[in-house]
């Protein structure tokens, strides 16, 4: 368990690091604009540091991918729900063939 905590804290340590240096890097105020019409006078603008842009747009691209990753594996869970209740019915006959049939008839699982 320590060799995976040290690891885990080689990986991340550099990690956050660079996260840190990034945010002291990119402390000038943007302003983000959520209006596509006006240039000038938005009617909806937030002025943020660039880094919390650019943490958010990475976040959102996290929250996206994983959502994409987890509706393209729907057909595998679904497979694999499947192949579980299979294995129970199978299980399930198995167990009911050695009460009726006799232990020493089949094998053991």
């Amino acid at each position: 368990m320590t060799l995976k905590r040290f690891v885990k804290f080689l990986v991340l340590a550099p990690v956050a690091v660079v996260i840190v240096l990034l945010a002291v890097a990119n402390r000038a105020p943007v302003q983000l604009s959520f209006d596509p019409f006006s240039r000038t006078e938005p009617a909806l603008a937030v002025t943020v540091p660039f880094f919390v842009v650019i943490f958010a747009a990475v976040i959102l691209g996290v929250l996206v991918g994983g959502i994409a990753a987890w509706l393209a594996q729907g057909k595998h869970r679904k497979a694999e729900k499947r192949y579980r209740r299979e294995a129970d019915r199978w299980r399930s006959e198995a167990e009911q063939l050695r009460g009726t049939t006799g232990r020493a008839a089949l094998p053991k699982a």
